[in-house]
């Protein structure tokens, strides 16, 4: 049974994968983008005059990171883990002759994909949107040159800072039936780090560690990266031994 790992695991991946195109997961990755786009876009437009490219870009990111990221890993991953909880399939699934942890590895890698795509899907919709406000109001275009490589590597910053926010999230939502803990969850971390901007804890909140890539101050940005790296790392591979462990799911 443990000759063949890769093709297991491969596969699992390819089932989850399957998951989502038939899920809502792919609904929510394309709106919240296009959601923060629409809004640079109108915000540009209210505008007098035009705005370096630097302050649009990281207007963007600065949402991303401070509210809509949270919110979307929150729903994401109660709606991936819905899809077993829902139709009650985790007794088949485990019964199935694969290593478990296979289960739920193949449903982080899904998860920490779809946000990778979501960083990349707002990157291309913030530069679209950026431009075709100059073009429709050119009094408001934006001064100079992208650094778009800057911009892509704060993105991917904020991406590598949240994995312990989607460890910590898809582990409630994996661990409990209900939608209730997992949502409950989400929208109270994002609410104390809306709340809760500067203060100290914000280091180490999960919640609000991805926003702090947009920090001044480069010794905060350093820490909360390799914790919200290294922390979800360890995060994910404590979860996928727990629930491994588990005989019943909910």
């Amino acid at each position: 049974m443990s000759q063949f790992p890769a093709p297991r695991f491969a596969t699992a991946l390819a089932v989850e994968a399957y998951k989502l195109r038939r899920s809502l997961a792919l609904l929510l990755a394309a709106v919240a983008p296009l959601l923060i786009a629409v809004f640079v876009f109108f915000n540009l437009l209210r505008a007098d005059k035009g705005a370096p490219w630097a302050i649009s870009l990281q207007t963007s990111a600065a949402i991303w990171a401070f509210f809509m990221l949270p919110m979307s890993v929150t729903a994401l991953t109660a709606l991936v883990a819905h899809t077993e909880h829902g139709p009650r399939a985790w007794d088949h699934l485990r019964a199935m002759p694969v290593p478990r942890w296979h289960l739920y590895a193949g449903k982080a890698a899904c998860v920490l994909g779809v946000v990778a795509a979501m960083s990349l899907w707002l990157a291309l919709l913030t530069l679209l949107a950026v431009e075709t406000a100059g073009v429709i109001k050119p009094a408001v275009a934006a001064i100079g040159a992208p650094d778009i490589a800057g911009y892509l590597a704060l993105l991917g910053r904020i991406f590598l800072a949240a994995w312990l926010l989607v460890a910590v999230q898809l582990w409630i939502a994996l661990r409990h039936a209900s939608f209730v803990p997992a949502l409950a969850v989400g929208i109270g971390g994002t609410f104390f780090a809306v709340v809760a901007t500067s203060a100290k804890v914000g280091a180490v909140l999960p919640w609000q560690i991805p926003v702090n890539q947009l920090a001044t101050d480069p010794l905060r940005v350093q820490f909360t990266l390799a914790l919200g790296c290294i922390g979800g790392c360890a995060v994910f591979a404590a979860m996928l031994w727990r629930l491994s462990q588990r005989e019943v799911l909910g």
